[in-house]
């Protein structure tokens, strides 16, 4: 199962993430109506800072941006292996 971020939304459902029970984004056209540029500012420096890596490619896929992955996500550096 996809496991989107989901706010608190005690409500508040203007928040951009917030989502129905059918896990449809409920403001949908503030996501569509974004430019690639402004969408990755978003994630790397606005609201998408508090997601996880695995949150946030599950929601550029929802809204049919993984293009835009490479650029929002770090590369994951995995520490070295300790020799036996």
């Amino acid at each position: 199962m996809t496991e989107f971020y989901r706010p608190s939304l005690d409500g508040f459902e203007e928040n951009p993430f917030a989502r129905d029970n059918e896990d449809k984004l409920i403001r949908r056209g503030y996501w569509l109506g974004l430019s690639d540029r402004s969408l990755v500012q978003l994630m790397v420096q606005g609201l998408g800072t508090r997601l996880s890596a695995d949150q946030k490619r599950a929601h550029l896929k929802d809204i049919g941006r993984e293009k835009l992955g490479e650029q929002i996500l770090a590369p994951e550096i995995l520490p070295p292996e300790p020799r036996s």
